[in-house]
């Protein structure tokens, strides 16, 4: 596969032997019974160059993301093997980035020292709900709903939008809650076609009488926020989200504002014995963001978990 990859990437066998430091003919052997072995033709050869076939493309694209998962593997054995306790993959949402998972590592420093937390931020619910099924991902925070049954979800709690506007906006410095119609023809920028907050946001346009006309999207919440306050567009943003920009946005309450969920999610079957701690620690961690003080709160038993 790394072969394979090479290949591919330089469109090029020579180019390819000199990065892997062997010569070309084994090079080109190994290919010829890799293509054998699956039954197809992964490239299309000239004098010049080679070209990946249709085959071809979803070789790499795989092969891509096996060779990333051996990477990951071997580091995670290696840590445990020096003493780490276990490794817990977790995935979340670009606006859980700067109020809730800076609290929920803090508190897994502290308090589950021998655990290493691979955290993979800025990500949307579809990426995360991937992840999760492709055993990528062991628990995340993300933005229901989900659409696969195969996963479980533990409400954690729930974030109203708020309009998010450039400082220059007519809207700006207006008082009081803005109503979602007053919106209707104003640029906005979104998160992609899919995502928790876009479907939830073209939902409450709908009922509200407009489609939101989306100049562009951006899938991480800093970029969002880059593009308003460079007077892209307006957004609508988890109110979570203002601690993410440096950029001149203000941000004014909706009427009847919509409200998104946050919520952590693991495959139904893990066998991870990491998930029900970090899910005590991310209740505890919305509990001292939201009071400023430790909580007490606790996720709910077995038999209260929410399935999609």
């Amino acid at each position: 596969m790394r072969y394979f990859v090479a290949v591919a990437e330089e469109r090029h066998f020579g180019r390819a032997a000199e990065r892997l430091h062997m010569a070309q003919p084994p090079l080109s052997q190994q290919i010829k019974q890799l293509e054998t072995t699956l039954g197809t033709q992964l490239f299309e050869r000239t004098t010049r160059r080679v070209d990946l076939t249709d085959a071809g493309q979803l070789m790499l694209e795989r092969a891509r993301q096996i060779l990333a998962d051996v990477e990951a593997l071997a580091k995670d054995v290696r840590e445990v093997g020096a003493g780490a306790a276990g490794v817990l993959r977790v995935g979340f949402v670009g606006s859980a980035t700067y109020r809730v998972m800076p609290a929920v590592v803090q508190l897994a420093r502290r308090e589950l020292p021998g655990v290493r937390l691979h955290v993979m931020g800025e990500m949307l619910t579809p990426q995360i709900e991937q992840g999760l099924l492709e055993n990528r991902l062991d628990v995340a925070v993300l933005r229901p709903p989900v659409q696969s049954s195969e996963l479980l979800l533990d409400a954690l709690e729930g974030d109203s939008l708020v309009v998010a506007l450039p400082a220059h906006h007519r809207l700006a410095t207006a008082g009081g809650p803005v109503p979602l119609a007053e919106l209707a023809g104003e640029d906005f920028v979104s998160y992609p076609q899919g995502s928790a907050v876009a479907t939830i946001t073209s939902e409450a346009c709908r009922q509200a009488g407009f489609r939101p006309r989306v100049v562009q999207e951006a899938t991480e919440t800093s970029t969002l926020l880059a593009f308003v306050g460079a007077g892209m567009g307006l957004a609508l943003v988890p109110d979570g989200a203002r601690r993410a920009a440096a950029s001149p946005i203000a941000y004014r309450e909706l009427e009847s504002a919509p409200e998104v969920g946050l919520a952590i999610a693991w495959k139904h079957g893990s066998r991870s014995g990491l998930i029900p701690p970090f899910r005590a620690l991310a209740h505890r961690a919305v509990g001292e963001v939201r009071h400023g003080q430790p909580s007490l709160v606790h996720p709910p038993s077995p038999d209260q978990q929410e399935r999609p």
